[in-house]
């Protein structure tokens, strides 16, 4: 969330700031003037009536001495009469300000200074690139194909089961799912110095307006109840482990010297993928179940971009270990997520769909997720606490990449090979056809 002051005071550059991502957007901060007028105003005007109200307390005591009871019921009613004023003015002042969060609520951060223009994901730019697309001397096969040939994948039975947009591993298929998992969370715990977190799957709705997800994507979660579906105590399923990783320190002062905190989470995500009908129908691109290790870390403001880069640097090495081809691209300010004021994506090579596909999204929310949150740190022991900075980003999707190596290792027989780092846990180099 913004800051309510700094966009009060700053409104004509916040205003071309988030035009910088669109014209919708800048939209968004209409009212806010007002909203903000008014509320100068109350505290004025309450500011006022307070310090009213302290005299006429003071004067009190001096005509209770004096004796002059017409006198001090006169003060006694203009002494309620202010309280009541002063009621009112705070009331309305609270309606203003829920009204003001409100808004700041569904407007998106600001893009950094960095982040380059573009209006969508067609103008990021590519900033570097890793390995060679490889070579095939046969015309390779979707992932959707080669794991139902293989037998380690199935759509009609998942269906059964749930519904559209679920699948279920079998065999090889689903020890490939657990040893990408634990690979992963071996690489960023042993090397790159992760933290590894096992949070709840369920949480709180604050817990999603700390990171951005409600109000604004309510359509895009699963929310459990108990009996009641307005039941303010509803539980969400998460729909990364962004969420829960992240509010591990909402409401709290962290110690300054300790920054940055880096955590390596698993879960299973649920995503409902709202407004996405029609889009990657088959395969495991765009599932209402995935699995993901998140990589979240927690910083001073001043280290958010180098964080960002090492960030990245992590998901990626995880692509190097595996030997999968893909490239990196930064986001345009119009392809920022809500959140987001830089971001990079990764974006791996699926031969069978010629195509790039995103893998891990790496991100630097600024102080945008931690104002929400009230994560804070100390500076120094004696300093006033300032808001923390955070990051995230896939370290990596783990469905996204089993589908890479499907396609990127898959041979002329229909047997995928399994790369160097995996075949320890996986007990074999290959997944050949039954």
């Amino acid at each position: 969330m913004l800051d309510a002051r700094y966009v009060s005071e700053h409104l004509d550059e916040v205003r071309a700031e988030l035009g910088r991502r669109s014209p919708a957007d800048a939209a968004l901060l209409d009212g806010v003037a007002e909203l903000s007028k008014r509320r100068r105003e109350l505290i004025h005007g309450t500011e006022t009536l307070q310090a009213q109200r302290n005299a006429a307390n003071e004067s009190m005591a001096a005509l209770a001495k004096s004796g002059d009871k017409a006198a001090l019921g006169a003060r006694r009613d203009e002494l309620k009469k202010l309280s009541d004023e002063i009621k009112r003015a705070e009331a309305e002042l609270g309606e203003v300000e829920r009204a003001m969060e409100d808004k700041l609520l569904v407007i998106p951060n600001v893009p950094h200074a960095s982040t380059p223009d573009g209006k969508t994901d067609a103008d990021n730019p590519v900033v570097r690139t890793w390995g060679e697309k490889p070579a095939f001397d046969f015309q390779p096969k979707e992932h959707w194909e080669l794991g139902e040939r293989l037998g380690i994948l199935d759509f009609e039975r998942a269906a059964k089961l749930s519904g559209a947009r679920f699948s279920v591993l079998f065999g090889l298929g689903a020890r490939l799912e657990r040893a990408l998992a634990v690979f992963m969370l071996d690489l960023h715990t042993g090397e790159h110095g992760y933290r590894e977190v096992y949070p709840p799957f369920l949480v709180k709705a604050e817990a999603l307006r700390g990171t951005g997800s409600l109000p604004k994507f309510e359509a895009d979660l699963f929310k459990t109840y108990r009996g009641d579906p307005a039941d303010n105590d509803a539980l969400y399923l998460v729909p990364t482990a962004e969420v829960p990783v992240t509010n591990l320190h909402a409401d709290e002062i962290l110690d300054g010297d300790k920054l940055p905190l880096a955590y390596a989470a698993y879960s299973p995500c649920f995503r409902s993928e709202a407004g996405s009908y029609g889009k990657d129908v088959r395969g495991l691109i765009r599932q209402h179940q995935f699995d993901k290790i998140e990589i979240v870390r927690f910083c001073a403001p001043e280290q958010g971009l180098t964080e960002l880069e090492l960030l990245t640097g992590h998901a990626e090495e995880v692509l190097k270990r595996l030997g999968l081809h893909y490239q990196v691209v930064e986001h345009v300010t119009g392809d920022l997520t809500f959140q987001s004021t830089k971001s990079y994506d990764i974006e791996v090579w699926l031969p069978g769909q010629n195509a790039y596909r995103e893998i891990s999204s790496c991100s630097w929310f600024g102080d945008f997720q931690a104002r929400r949150a009230k994560i804070r740190y100390r500076p120094a022991p004696k300093d006033k606490p300032r808001l923390a900075h955070t990051l995230n980003g896939s370290g990596l999707a783990i469905g996204r990449t089993w589908v890479a190596i499907l396609e990127q290792y898959q041979q002329k027989d229909g047997s995928v090979l399994i790369p160097k780092v995996l075949q320890s846990f996986m007990g074999t180099d290959r997944i050949a056809p039954p």
